[in-house]
């Protein structure tokens, strides 16, 4: 089944299927399936055309996709603009949520640099530069 460019799987429980759309998580399918009236034990493969059109209607009541993603870019853009705290933390790749920093993040601060001491092979290149100005 492939609903709004997201593949679901035929197999798996309505339930669990739908939180493959960005946007929608277990609670949001709750609501999704109350408001269009489907058993969450179901599987995709054996709903109706009318259960899966209702679920199609009631999916457009939620953000989702594109519009979603869309809306969070443009509120980082926002925070980025008026150089709001959380807008320099976005610029400078940096945690936005209070995490610490001096250990961890390393998700969003990258792999760690050293700093301080050269390797044998730089101090070895530094003296072979050294050694040729007279």
């Amino acid at each position: 089944m492939r609903i709004s460019g997201i593949n679901i799987p035929d197999h798996e429980r309505v339930e669990i299927a739908f939180t493959r759309f960005f946007g929608i998580g277990k609670t949001l399918v709750k609501q999704l399936l109350q408001k269009s009236k489907i058993d969450p034990d179901k599987r995709t493969k054996d709903l109706s055309r009318e259960e899966v059109s209702n679920l199609i209607k009631a999916l457009e009541s939620f953000k989702t996709e594109g519009d979603l993603r869309r809306e969070i870019r443009e509120d980082i853009k926002r925070l980025k603009a008026i150089k709001s705290y959380r807008g320099i933390r976005h610029i400078v790749d940096l945690p936005v949520r209070g995490q610490r920093t001096k250990t961890n993040a390393r998700t969003r601060k990258g792999k760690r640099k050293t700093v301080g001491s050269l390797s044998k092979e730089a101090w070895a290149k530094l003296d072979s530069t050294q050694s040729r100005k007279p």
